[in-house]
């Protein structure tokens, strides 16, 4: 319970600081002028009831289970640094002031990860709460809890919990949040005690989001109703290693093939192919559509379920930078979010020693302990996504209480799960397993049904009421990956890096480094299985041993890294981690293409080897790059299109000299883009199945059975199934790749348009442009004004931040209170300053760059970082979303690190005491 307060929360106000501070009391005023007037619940909150959750940031606190004083300083923005003389008072310090923060979404997420987003919002999240108990995320994390981790992991964990329920105790819902207050008015739920397990789960979560290829196996089954496999071939083409470089360039390949031989290992880049790669019934593509549809419910954790997450991270050594030290930048790209994902804090001993070993600071997630992404006093890290493939779904032949495998059936595991719903009767469930792993089609009236129609190979077994679909997922296994948050945050060299990489289960990621001493470095961690037939790119075939995994997974010493490149630098950016020729193990065959990485590394040389060395502030710019490679490709080909109608012209000149660079007041990157979207809808959009096109936009097309062209009164009336964000296709780098590759060829059956009432059939490439630069005229007119000089990209290409629970479902002038925006971005799809966008969808802003670091090894309070929101999760702060516009405007803050800068930089200091 708060004790000894003696002074007033809030900081000491200059100039922006008054701005801000005006800003936040019309808010306020704005806010009880309708809250009194009540918002459909006839609800009456007060300027107090909206206040009472305002952490207190100055004076004392008295916490029981301290040993010693905590200080905590926080600047100008919020951002707090907390000093501890013990690693747990360090880590119940940070447990205190994150729920002061963000306990609320700290709550979300716990609900979420455990299946239990009912209790707070009720039936509607029933179906959601299915699937998150079916994946059993926080059954697993309680098994690591239990039997995997450190006992000093443990300990920190405990710690952390401590003090979450510090703060929580005595406090009603209201008096921790707004969203409490506005759920009270329709349910009593009361938030609960925080256990470690809670903390622990949020990593399956992160797995979750960037778990690899798992969509890019339901949509090449999808495009089977409509599509032949050289047409998905086509859509998929293979990674250009001739152009875009891979991240291992030198690697130490003679040690990793050593590890391969001893391994025994059978697991290899070649493949025999999966024997349902040729399914092409419409029963099929209604079980994986169903699919598709549960996983897109499932909340988004920290990306866009999996799609068109990317992230940029690249290091540069000493003999290429001003400071004679290296530089190390990262700016992850996940879904936006409000508040961000990502909190900012420094975790300081007062005096390091066996006793208290952490001073570090950086990037870390509300509800878990220790730093995710940042540095120490003698190392940096960043990560992105590696992609790397540890997910396969497996048809399964489902037989009354069990299933078949190697010709014998084989019981169920199973589970009961209860799930309580507010406001609502409690639900069972009953959760079924297979070797392969939980039974997702469970979960979806689809997913029970396998067609009649169902092609796999002739030795399948009778396919009776139909199969399921399991999923094996190495985040379902017990892991480690919280010991290697706290192993790598005191992590002093290279080696003590490396070694901590090694328990970093899941989710795999590229991790970059470097130190105080000059090296630079690069290593990918993760469980990732040998599997035995199949290369994971569709549904394997569960019945059969030879299709499972092996039980063996890539040796730790045989993953790929590389230290002190004598290129001086190490570029990630979700492409090939290595050449597969070069290395005897399958990673994934579904890479990001390299068209971020590419341009990076094009940027770093143009600088570094023309004699010039990279500043912090040339890190910085290079995360700002706007430019289209695309549009490099393509605008020359546009120009030469003849159009005769003026006002197609028009446009059309705006391409005429333009960079490629795609800010937000230039109206040719927003001509551009719409025609490079009306080329993807004409190409391959309307070819795909309805199950990947853009909800309730329909078509009329041939029947998915018919032999040949039909007549235009054959045809049928065919409306799309996927969620705008989520459409295919969506203009990122694998539909660059796609049009490179047929671009030169006039006559590609791609390029081929049939008559419809309305426009005559295109037989070419350059009729099919034509017909793009024609559409994208009229839709911009219509989205933006028959005059062109009012035309900007910005205007097409905005961000809303929305609250991810009230700000999306509650009541609309809730959601007017919660959510923020807009704002007009640079940047796009498959770019450095990478906004996001999805093509098959539209124009608005989908995922972003969710903060940007740039770290100074020559002296680390000459350091850079911005998060997308403000360290706040309540919604009338200060700093709810103080740094976006510096954020929006590409620029960064001072990050102190030093207790001498971060005292000079303080503006409010809470010591919590004993």
């Amino acid at each position: 319970m708060p004790a000894n307060t003696n002074a007033s929360s809030g900081q000491k106000p200059g100039k922006s600081g008054r701005r801000k501070g005006r800003r936040a009391r019309l808010l306020l005023i704005v806010l009880v002028l309708a809250l009194v007037g009540g918002f459909g619940y006839g609800g009456y909150w007060s300027v107090s009831t909206v206040r009472a959750s305002f952490p207190q940031t100055s004076g004392s606190i008295t916490l029981e289970g301290l040993s010693g004083p905590v200080d905590v300083k926080r600047d100008g923005y919020g951002i707090p640094q907390i000093y501890a003389s013990s690693d747990e008072d360090l880590f119940m310090a940070q447990g205190y002031v994150q729920a002061q923060d963000r306990f609320y979404e700290m709550d979300v997420r716990r609900h979420l990860t455990s299946g239990r987003l009912s209790e707070m919002f009720g039936k509607s999240q029933v179906k959601n709460d299915e699937f998150l108990r079916t994946l059993g995320w926080d059954r697993v994390a309680k098994q690591e809890y239990d039997t995997k981790l450190s006992s000093s992991t443990k300990k920190y964990l405990d710690a952390y919990a401590k003090g979450v329920n510090a703060y929580l105790k005595g406090k009603s819902g209201k008096d921790i949040s707004l969203e409490y207050a506005a759920l009270g008015l329709v349910n009593d739920y009361k938030p609960q005690q925080w256990t470690p397990v809670d903390s622990v789960s949020w990593l399956k979560a992160m797995a979750w989001d960037l778990r690899g290829n798992m969509q890019d196996e339901i949509d090449r089954s999808l495009m089977t109703s409509r599509l032949g496999p050289k047409q998905i071939d086509d859509l998929y083409p293979d990674y250009p290693y001739s152009r875009n470089k891979p991240i291992v360039q030198t690697g130490q390949y003679n040690e990793i093939t050593k590890a391969f031989e001893q391994s025994g290992s059978t697991g290899t880049q070649s493949s025999t192919g999966s024997s349902t790669a040729n399914s092409s019934s419409s029963a099929l593509q209604s079980q994986l559509a169903g699919l598709y549809n549960v996983l897109d419910n499932v909340p988004t954790a920290v990306g866009v379920n999996g799609n068109g997450i990317g992230s940029n991270s690249w290091v540069v050594d000493g003999d290429h930078t001003i400071t004679g030290k290296p530089l190390l930048a990262n700016d992850p790209h996940l879904s936006a979010s409000l508040p961000s994902v990502w909190y900012q804090m420094g975790l300081h001993c007062t005096t390091l020693s066996s006793k208290c070993q952490y001073d570090v600071t950086g990037y870390t997630f509300a509800g878990m302990p220790g730093v995710i992404i940042g540095h120490n006093k003698n190392i940096a890290w960043g990560m992105t996504n590696s992609g790397v493939d540890v997910t396969d779904l497996y048809l399964e032949k489902l037989s009354g209480s069990g299933y078949l495998y190697d010709n014998k059936v084989r019981p169920f595991t199973t589970r009961t799960e209860t799930i309580k719903v507010a406001g609502g009767d409690s639900k069972k469930i009953v959760v079924r397993e297979t070797n392969n792993g939980p039974l997702l089609s469970d979960r979806d009236d689809e997913l029970v049904k396998v067609g009649k129609k169902a092609t796999v190979e002739t030795a399948a077994p009778d396919r009776g009421d139909g199969y399921g679909i399991a999923l094996r997922w190495t985040a379902l296994d017990p892991g480690t990956s919280m010991d290697a948050v706290f192993a790598i945050d005191k992590a002093s060299n290279w080696d003590e890096f490396r070694s901590a990489s090694r328990s970093f289960d899941v989710p795999s990621q590229n991790l970059v480094y470097a130190d105080t001493k000059g090296n630079i470095g690069y290593q990918l961690p993760g469980k990732i299985p040998v599997r035995g037939k199949g290369e994971g790119r569709l549904p394997a075939p569960g019945w059969d041993p030879a299709y499972s995994w092996t039980g063996k997974y890539i040796p730790q010493n045989a993953l790929p890294y590389e230290f002190n490149p004598k290129r001086g630098y190490i570029v990630t950016a979700n492409q090939a981690v290595i050449d597969k020729s070069r290395y005897p193990y399958l990673l994934t065959e579904d890479w990001g293409y390299g068209t971020r990485s590419q341009r990076i590394t094009d940027l770093i040389e143009s600088k570094i080897k023309g004699g010039g060395m990279m500043s912090t502030d040339d890190m910085r710019q290079i995360q700002l790059d706007n430019f289209s490679d695309i549009a490099r490709l393509l605008v020359p080909k546009l120009l030469k299109i003849d159009v005769s109608d003026k006002n197609v012209r028009e446009a059309q000149k705006l391409l005429e000299g333009w960079d490629y660079t795609q800010d937000a007041d230039s109206a040719a990157a927003a001509y551009f883009n719409a025609v490079w979207r009306n080329i993807l809808k004409l190409a391959f959009g309307n070819k795909l199945p309805k199950e990947l096109r853009v909800e309730g936009q329909c078509l009329w097309v041939e029947p998915a059975d018919s032999t040949g062209p039909a007549d235009e009164d054959q045809k049928v009336r065919e409306c799309g199934e996927r969620a705008a964000d989520q459409a295919q296709p969506d203009g990122g780098d694998r539909w660059f790749q796609v049009v490179n590759n047929i671009i030169n060829d006039q006559t590609n059956d791609w390029w081929h348009l049939p008559k419809t009432r309305t426009q005559k059939a295109t037989t070419t490439r350059d009729d099919l442009f034509k017909r793009a630069l024609t559409d994208a005229r009229w839709e911009l007119t219509a989205k933006l004004g028959k005059d062109i000089d009012t035309w900007s990209w910005g205007r097409l290409h905005r961000l809303f931040l929305k609250n991810q629970t009230l700000g999306t479902s509650g009541p609309g002038v809730l959601q007017y209170m919660l959510n923020r925006g807009p704002w007009k971005l640079d940047g796009g799809e498959a770019t450095v300053n990478a906004s996001g966008w999805n093509a098959a969808g539209g124009y608005s802003v989908v995922w972003v760059p969710s903060m940007r670091m740039v770290v100074n090894l020559a002296d680390l309070d000459k350091s850079k970082w911005i998060n997308l929101t403000g360290a706040s999760g309540h919604a009338y702060s200060a700093h709810y979303t103080d740094q976006t516009d510096k954020w929006a405007q590409g620029e960064l803050l001072s990050w102190s690190f030093s207790k001498t800068a971060v005292d000079k930089s303080t503006t409010d200091t809470l010591v919590l005491e004993p």
